[in-house]
């Protein structure tokens, strides 16, 4: 039997798990073993007792469970350890992980898990189609951001979000800006509204527009080119003269604003720079920038990853783990998305990867001691040639 192990996060600040209790049940039809790492659930609210009634075995002995397993499940597979680039965990040759790597950052991880011929699954690498859409975590967790973003904003912001009419007079509702109208823009949108907050919304895509209004948002229109987005549905990479254009038009509206929320973000690529040094001094002593993109280096120019600065009075707040933060429903959203991709490979118990199968072909990172995502390899090469 073909045996699935949940492995504890070794990251920072992790506080998901890849496999929650409703999940196990499903593999469990597909005579799939699920091992567990004891500790793994810790902090998302769900109990031994949870994942034992749900077919699970927990395991207290790491190393036995790095023996036993055939498919092996993380939210953060991959991290820097000691300074060094080097695989956390001892994993087998020709094992099979699951989980996000975050390949485009960590390239250099990606060679070395080809050589340990480790067949690897990136999860951010899930192609946008619509067969695909239950297993898509990287739009799951993006919406979990978004929304925990506005609770950010909220709590740091020195205003009230909605209008409120009280015996003292009427109090004018918070002016929310959300600049990137993708997933995590879009239900950053959808919260700041809830929260009784007046919206406006920027993109590049012009197909957005209609999603932003549906929601009570203002879509604000830039300088839009159907090239702004692209096959997959991303956000494209612009010239650096259309980015200072945005910069203009961002600028003639950021001043008037208590909250700016930035998710625009370039799939495998630095985030672009939209937000200035010289914007943010315009803006209201008191008010709030959320920068979601500040891992991949930060649509402000004051952001700093992971970090809550203040300039020139205006709170900027660069979170970089708003998903983890959010364990419980972020764990099931993950561990969804993972269910469904192994149901894609697994075929009465036993492991069948069809190579031919475009979500599985899209999704593969490594594969046989080779890189199998020729955007990896051509970052690799590029840089080689440097």
């Amino acid at each position: 039997m073909l045996k699935v192990a949940v492995l504890k996060e070794t990251a920072e600040n992790e506080h998901r798990v890849s496999l929650v209790p409703e999940s196990i049940k499903r593999l469990a039809k597909q005579d799939v073993e699920v091992l567990v790492q004891r500790g793994a659930f810790a902090y998302t609210g769900f109990t031994d007792a949870q994942y034992t009634a749900a077919g699970a075995t927990i395991i207290p002995d790491y190393n036995q469970l790095i023996q036993d397993g055939d498919i092996f499940l993380k939210v953060q597979c991959v991290c820097l350890q000691d300074g060094m680039m080097q695989i956390v965990d001892p994993f087998k040759e020709n094992s099979v992980i699951i989980g996000f790597f975050n390949p485009f950052k960590n390239i250099h991880n990606v060679e070395e898990l080809a050589t340990r011929n480790m067949t690897t699954f990136s999860m951010e690498l899930v192609p946008r189609i619509s067969r695909a859409q239950r297993m898509d975590a990287l739009s799951a967790m993006s919406s979990a951001a978004g929304y925990k973003a506005v609770i950010h904003a909220a709590a740091e912001l020195n205003k009230l979000f909605p209008m409120m009419m009280t015996a003292a007079g009427t109090i004018s509702p918070a002016k929310v800006m959300v600049i990137g109208a993708g997933v995590a823009g879009l239900q950053a949108i959808a919260t700041a509204k809830r929260l009784g907050a007046k919206v406006k919304a920027f993109d590049t895509r012009p197909l957005v527009a209609e999603q932003v209004e549906s929601l009570g948002g203002e879509f604000v229109s830039l300088e839009t080119s159907q090239e702004a987005e692209t096959a997959g549905g991303y956000a494209a990479e612009m010239s650096d003269d259309f980015y200072r254009n945005e910069q203009v038009i961002i600028g003639e509206h950021i001043a008037d604003c208590d909250v700016v929320i930035t998710t625009a973000q370039i799939f495998g690529k630095r985030a672009p720079l939209l937000i200035t040094e010289e914007m943010v001094k315009t803006m209201r002593h008191g008010s709030v920038i959320v920068d979601l993109a500040a891992e991949q280096g930060g649509n402000c120019e004051l952001s700093i990853a992971g970090k809550t600065v203040e300039r020139f009075g205006v709170k900027i707040l660069a979170p970089t783990d708003l998903p983890s933060s959010l364990s419980y429903h972020s764990s099931e959203l993950y561990s969804r998305n993972v269910t469904a991709l192994l149901s894609e490979m697994i075929t009465d118990g036993a492991l069948h990867l069809d190579m031919d199968d475009e979500v599985i072909a899209n999704t593969m990172l490594t594969h046989e001691g080779k890189i199998m995502n020729q955007h990896v390899i051509d970052l690799l090469e590029r840089e080689k040639e440097a």
